[in-house]
């Protein structure tokens, strides 16, 4: 893995040891007070930059009339899966790199980190999670506690990926579609709040859908904020969902961001059906644009399957079941090219097992259509597929 950032300008990699040494105090500070074994050998063992930063073409236009401002993209690799717990290890250091870049204004890019163990990592690489894999070839290693190296990924088979990505698809996304159809019921009832909750897991399940069918790989968190910012690499389509350019734009989106936790538990949590109204019609386009994403992620997928089987066609019997053979050839210019003793013992063989079905690959051979859809459930006005719901 790379170690260098000549790429980056002086004034980015300055940031960059900022944000490893704030990440390096803060969850010092939290492991401080120890009493287990596993916390007092609690370590950090690598923090990787992924994402625009690690691979060049970042953009830092916070000032233009998008305001578009990509992120510092952080992996923090730890010792021990309890050390993964955000809430009671990270949300301090979350908290003081927010501070810094909002009021001190000692940091000038955001920054998102994510925090895994190492076998974590490796499981993603020994599956071929695309997220994993991309962290493995373009990250950047701005720690290393030690040289191990993260495993070689084993990525899956194109028929496998479709079948993940089909898979996620029809979890995620109408999942969503619940949970905005009881946003409109609650708004509908004045339920200001609940609707505010409701549109939250709507967002937060898109967003879930998008990085999960095109990356087999999401974050376990709610903040919206960063889910926004890690889909957002993925395809640039999802940034126009939300508008930017001004500072009530900006305040909205804030509002349904924190949705998750006060709209349900703190009675000063205030959001006007105004403010409703603008967000759920925010909500509407990025399932359309989701949407969109997804299917030509899996129409992409299946063109790599079908091509790959039209390379390599595994025949099949008549009862469906598949014959996995060396590929045929002529039996008859093969004996003529053996000497006549192993020519006899061929043929010998081939009287014992006279009676066994042996078939051409042409009759073997069944028309399999590749190109099938495979995805027509139906939609709804606002564009989002309906079906079982579940709750994080």
């Amino acid at each position: 893995m790379r170690t260098d950032l000549d790429h980056l300008p002086p004034a980015k990699q300055r940031e960059l040891e900022r944000v490893v040494q704030i990440l390096f105090e803060e969850f010092r500070d939290a492991t401080a007070i120890a009493t287990s074994d596993w916390k007092k050998q609690a370590r950090i063992l690598k923090v990787i930059l992924y994402g625009s930063y690690a691979r060049g073409g970042w953009v830092d236009e916070p000032h233009t009339a998008k305001g578009y401002q990509s992120d510092f993209d952080l992996l923090v690799i730890v010792n021990h899966p309890k050390l993964t717990d955000r809430v009671e290890f990270w949300s301090s250091a979350e908290d003081r790199l927010n501070r810094e870049l909002a009021i001190t204004k000692t940091l000038r890019t955001p920054v998102n980190f994510i925090v895994h163990t190492l076998q974590e990592v490796n499981d993603g690489l020994a599956h071929g999670r695309y997220f994993f894999m991309d962290v493995a070839r373009d990250g950047v290693a701005l720690y290393e506690s030690d040289s191990t190296e993260l495993h070689q990924p084993k990525p899956k088979t194109p028929k496998q990926a479709l079948g993940m990505a089909r898979e996620y698809f029809e979890q995620w996304y109408p999942s969503a579609g619940e949970f905005f159809d009881d946003f409109q019921s609650n708004m509908g009832r004045g339920r200001n709040s609940k609707a505010a909750f409701e549109l939250h897991q709507a967002t937060e399940r898109l967003y879930h859908c998008v990085l999960l069918v095109c990356t087999f790989y999401t974050p376990h968190v709610h903040n919206l904020g960063f889910l926004r910012t890690q889909a957002e690499r993925i395809d640039q389509r999802l940034i126009d969902a939300w508008p930017r350019d001004n500072r009530l734009d900006r305040a909205r989106f804030e509002k349904l961001k924190e949705a998750y936790v006060k709209a349900r538990y703190s009675k000063h949590y205030r959001i006007s059906a105004e403010e409703l109204t603008w967000l759920g019609e925010r909500v509407e386009e990025l399932g359309r644009v989701v949407q969109v994403i997804c299917e030509e992620h899996i129409a992409a997928l299946e063109r790599s399957a079908a091509a790959l089987n039209q390379r390599f066609p595994v025949p099949s019997n008549r009862d469906g079941m598949c014959l996995l053979r060396w590929p045929l050839v002529d039996r008859n210019a093969v004996i003529m090219g053996l000497s006549v003793y192993r020519a006899s013992r061929l043929r010998t063989k081939r009287q014992a097992f006279s009676g066994c079905d042996i078939r051409s690959p042409e009759s073997d051979l069944r028309s399999v259509n590749m190109h099938e859809p495979c995805l027509h459930a139906s939609v709804s006005a606002s564009g989002i597929r309906r079906g079982p719901r579940s709750r994080t």
